[in-house]
C-alpha cells in the first residue's frame, strides 16, 4: 500500500468492464506541449473513471476519480486535459473488456506498476523515475 495514498480502488473491479474512453493530462510550457501525459483517466461502460498517475513520493496512484479542468501553474506552464483517444497505449484497445489486472509494489513506495490486459495486448501503466510511462505488449488486433 503506498503510504501517502492508500491502497486506492480494488483493480479487479474494472474486470469485465469496456473502455470507453481516455483522458490525459499533459504539461506545457512556453507553448510547448510534453510528448507523454501527466496523468490520465480511464472510462468505462458502467460510469466509472479510473485515474492513473504518479504521486510526488514515486508511487503511482490509482484511484477512481474523474478529470479535472486545465490547470494555470503560472511562469511555470500548464496542465491541459484532453481527451486522448488516438494518444496513449490504450487506443487499440477502446470498446474492449478488461479481462485481468496485476499491480507491483515496492517496500517503502508503495504501487509502482499496474497492468491491464484486454483481448490480445496490455498496457502497463508504471512510475519511472517520478514519470508516468505507458508500454503496450501484445498484438492489439
Amino acid at each position: 500500500m503506498c503510504p501517502a495514498h492508500g491502497p486506492g480502488p480494488d483493480p479487479a473491479a474494472l474486470v469485465g468492464r469496456r473502455l470507453t474512453g481516455v483522458v490525459a493530462s499533459w504539461y506545457s510550457h512556453e507553448g510547448e506541449r510534453a510528448a507523454d501525459p501527466v496523468a490520465l483517466w480511464l472510462r468505462d461502460d458502467r460510469g466509472g473513471c479510473t485515474f492513473v498517475a504518479t504521486g510526488s513520493d514515486w508511487c503511482l496512484i490509482v484511484a477512481d476519480d474523474h478529470p479535472h479542468p486545465d490547470v494555470d501553474l503560472g511562469e511555470w506552464g500548464r496542465l491541459d486535459v484532453r481527451d486522448a483517444p488516438h494518444e496513449t497505449p490504450f487506443a487499440p484497445h477502446l470498446g474492449r473488456p478488461v479481462l485481468a489486472t496485476r499491480q507491483e509494489h515496492a517496500p517503502h513506495t508503495g504501487r509502482t506498476a499496474f497492468e491491464l490486459d484486454f483481448p490480445g495486448g496490455t498496457v502497463r501503466c508504471e512510475s519511472w523515475d517520478g514519470d508516468l510511462r505507458l508500454t503496450a505488449t501484445g498484438d492489439p488486433r
